[in-house]
């Protein structure tokens, strides 16, 4: 997620939230309280999925650091063996 991508998700929450506060105050009675509600409690939802999200991204980029450090320190791979040969009832014959 770029840094132009954060400030307009983060900037999107919180217009959502200051919008609900604006219309709680403009309109009087049931309807500036539901307008003022829905769009604080979407600005808030908004705002708390991006913080997941940047969190996942996070857990995401230092998984992949970790395994790109945990492949260049082990040592190349042997060759593959074959597996022990087996016939149902009898027992493992070993080569």
């Amino acid at each position: 997620m770029t840094g132009r991508s954060r400030i307009v998700g983060f900037g999107s929450a919180a217009l959502l939230v200051v919008a609900g506060i604006v219309c709680g105050f403009a309109f009087g009675g049931t309807l500036g309280q539901n307008l003022a509600f829905v769009l604080v409690a979407l600005g808030l939802v908004l705002a708390t999925s991006l913080v997941f999200y940047e969190v996942g991204l996070t857990e995401d980029r230092e998984r992949a650091r970790e395994e790109e450090k945990r492949r260049r320190s082990q040592p190349p791979a042997r060759a593959a063996r074959r597996p022990l040969d087996r016939m149902r009832g009898r027992p493992r014959r070993l080569r």
